[in-house]
């Protein structure tokens, strides 16, 4: 095997001579160049190939250059502010895809509805059977566009429910962070109280209404985890806060179709041992079930954790990254929730370049540097 840690670790390193740089990545990989180029051909050929994506996009031009620059192909769009009455349109979906191709770009997918497309449908209430129709109109328009990939949440309250925003991280970077203790006594929500039993009942009565239509227009959804873990927030469930009840997810209503959006960093947010993070990434890679990664990293548990930048935190990023890929994963990772350093603006521009460039060395690593005959297909 290759030490991957001396390449990593040696990506940072300036070189005078290309000769050098040759010298050094032989040193480090124990392979040539034109050896690495077979494993690389071999890798592509067998549609094997690991992907970046920018993710948390709009369609601003500024980001998506931003994307281009950073030499990666594909990009997320959340939550694209398209016209339709409770639904989206074909026309607009179709013109969305091409302008992102415009740019050099690929529609990988997109995350998230606008909550008022489908609120009847989570809390159960009347109307939510024409919610349910709409959903389905946007999934066959979607389809049809030539956009396979839709992202959600079940998360009444909203996603990513978070206590704190402090620069409290590496060198006084911004951060976020949840502590539940200050909630634990919150009001019950506006909406009501809702519990576990009827979340889910609205959660399949969904599923089974939509996953058909999915299917049949080559659509794969994809569900976001409870984030923060915790049983409930103001009264109202968070049923997707464990590893099993997002696997019950996926298992209620087989299908191609029915997925999640694996988010890395809430997984690592439910567990106590680090192993059960990669025996997840194994158990839902291995059954074709991720539409992409959100790949960021935690310290703490699901009661009271802080973000982190990429390269620390409490899972080893690069045995998880060597886990997708021995996996069989040939989706996108996304940089997701990076802190706000120095100079940076409100989007996280020099944070997100940080990112993306720490997990573009990672996928080298895995995927190029340890060879191709890594990859299992065990659960």
């Amino acid at each position: 095997m290759v030490s991957l840690y001396k390449f990593v670790g040696a990506l940072s390193s300036p070189f005078d001579t290309r000769a050098q740089a040759v010298t050094l990545y032989t040193y480090c990989t124990g392979t040539s160049l034109a050896e690495d180029a077979t494993i690389h051909h071999q890798i592509q050929k067998e549609g094997f190939a690991m992907k970046l994506a920018v993710g948390a996009m709009h369609e601003a031009d500024e980001r998506l250059k931003f994307a281009k620059q950073l030499g990666i192909d594909y990009v997320i769009i959340h939550t694209p502010e398209l016209r339709g009455d409770g639904y989206w349109e074909f026309q607009d979906l179709l013109m969305l895809r091409q302008r992102i191709e415009g740019f050099g770009l690929k529609l990988w997918a997109i995350e998230c509805v606008p909550v008022r497309f489908y609120d009847k449908i989570m809390q159960g209430r009347p109307g939510r059977d024409e919610q349910i129709e709409k959903f389905c109109k946007t999934l066959r328009n979607m389809g049809r566009a030539g956009i396979t990939r839709l992202a959600y949440h079940w998360a009444l309250l909203g996603v990513a429910y978070r206590t704190g925003f402090t620069p409290t991280g590496r060198g006084g970077a911004w951060v976020t962070s949840y502590n539940h203790e200050p909630v634990r006594n919150a009001p019950i929500a506006d909406i009501g109280a809702f519990d576990d039993e009827t979340v889910w009942a609205n959660l399949i009565y969904f599923l089974k209404a939509v996953i058909p239509v999915a299917e049949q227009e080559g659509v794969m959804l994809g569900m976001h985890p409870s984030d923060p873990p915790v049983p409930s927030i103001h009264g109202v469930a968070h049923i997707l806060r464990s590893v099993d009840a997002y696997k019950r997810l996926v298992e209620s209503v087989p299908s191609p179709s029915n997925g999640v959006e694996f988010c890395q960093g809430t997984i690592a947010e439910m567990v106590d041992d680090p192993q059960e993070v990669y025996d997840a990434i194994r158990w839902f890679v291995s059954r074709k079930k991720i539409i992409y990664v959100h790949f960021r990293n935690v310290r703490g548990s699901r009661m009271h954790f802080e973000e982190t930048f990429v390269d620390e935190g409490k899972v080893d990023m690069l045995q998880a990254m060597r886990t997708y890929y021995e996996a069989g994963y040939d989706g996108v990772f996304i940089d997701d929730h990076t802190p706000i350093v120095v100079g940076d603006t409100p989007w996280g521009h020099r944070g997100r370049a940080y990112a993306i460039g720490y997990m573009k060395a990672l996928i080298k690593a895995v995927s190029y540097y340890e060879g191709s005959g890594a990859r299992t297909q065990g659960a």
